[in-house]
């Protein structure tokens, strides 16, 4: 499933919002949709309905999954910075393409994130940066080793690993749980997959399942450990019985086929 000769091999690409991607040839797909923009998926799949549900929380802790590029992470602080909110934020994020990370302070990001010049490049030399506000943490090695390990509670989740076809290990009923493991009770997920399966392996893993829209925007899913207002519920029961084939992504179909 994974391929370490083909992981060096990137392409960048221009998304439409203006900003750079890198097409990944390992994984045959871009880290980011170049229709939404690398920039522009980040802070409306991601960051701004995060910060949004969690409007008065002053330290939040945030897993990033997975680092890849950094946007996310990059994001999270240039909304923080940009609306000079006091929220201090931990961020741990694992990736298992270590040269990626330390190739990031030569990539070509957005005008936003001069103003994060240093903290990219601490990132990319250390794989951790700290100060007043901000912590991040790089956990190198693979998600499915690293997560069961952390030992902080987490208040939002980044769900924004390879596609389910391409990486479907990080997207199973089990991934889910030993993300929810070390949730806090009221941890929200965002994520760009909009699939039955992908929802109903965060559904079992309790979860309750929201739309999310926004402007100039492809509609993604926020799941949340407790009911949220303002946000359009999908009923999973109701669309269990409507789709009755429909099931949840298991370990087992692609361990299965990693070893056969």
């Amino acid at each position: 499933m994974y391929n370490e000769t083909l992981r060096p091999q990137k392409e960048v690409v221009l998304c439409e919002d203006g900003t750079n991607t890198l097409y990944s040839k390992e994984f045959n797909e871009p880290y980011h949709s170049t229709k939404d923009g690398a920039l522009h998926e980040s802070l409306e799949k991601h960051v701004k309905p995060s910060f949004s549900l969690k409007p008065h929380k002053e330290k939040l802790t945030i897993l990033d999954i997975c680092f890849g590029l950094g946007y996310n992470t990059f994001a999270t602080l240039y909304y923080i910075k940009k609306n000079n909110l006091k929220t201090k934020v931990h961020i741990l994020s694992p990736e298992f393409d270590e040269g990626l990370v330390r190739s990031l302070d030569r990539f070509e990001f957005p005008s936003e994130f001069d103003l994060l010049k240093y903290i990219i490049k601490v990132v990319a030399t250390d794989l951790y940066y700290e100060d007043e506000q901000f912590k991040i943490e790089i956990l190198i090695g693979d998600a499915r080793k690293t997560i069961p390990h952390i030992q902080e509670k987490i208040d939002i989740v980044f769900q924004d690993a390879f596609s389910p076809a391409h990486n479907p290990l990080l997207w199973t009923k089990e991934w889910f749980a030993d993300v929810r493991a070390i949730c806090n009770d009221d941890a929200i997920l965002t994520t760009y997959s909009t699939a039955a399966a992908i929802r109903l392996g965060l559904y079992e893993n309790g979860f309750y399942i929201f739309v999310h829209r926004a402007q100039m925007m492809r509609y993604s899913t926020v799941a949340s450990l407790k009911m949220l207002e303002g946000l359009e519920y999908i009923d999973m029961e109701l669309k269990k019985m409507r789709n009755t084939t429909a099931r949840s992504m298991r370990d087992r179909k692609y361990l299965k086929d990693m070893h056969s």
